[in-house]
């Protein structure tokens, strides 16, 4: 059963890691803000649950694996704000030119 765990959370963690860098190759690619934004808040809050999912099976105890789960909570709220604020920004950027 161990070995079970091992491997999905060796694939849950590595897809993790492929969002990550999808996410990294938007932001160098894309042209706008926007676009880029949606790369990356999108990429980035996917690769982090399938990172934290993958690390779950891994710890020692429930509230290990809690805190885990706060702090995916956590960064998604956070990105989700500051997706909001730079999105504003460069809205408001655009009709100043």
């Amino acid at each position: 059963m161990r070995l079970v765990l091992d491997l999905f959370s060796m694939a849950a963690i590595g897809l993790g890691l492929f969002f990550y860098l999808a996410g990294t190759v938007g932001l160098l690619r894309f042209p706008d803000a926007y676009t880029r934004l949606h790369a990356l808040t999108k990429a980035d809050n996917l690769g982090l649950a399938l990172v934290v999912l993958g690390l779950l099976p891994q710890v020692g105890s429930v509230l290990a694996g809690l805190k885990l789960l706060l702090v995916w909570l956590l960064v998604i709220l956070s990105s989700a704000v500051v997706s909001q604020l730079i999105a504003r920004t460069a809205r408001q950027q655009e009709r100043h030119r």
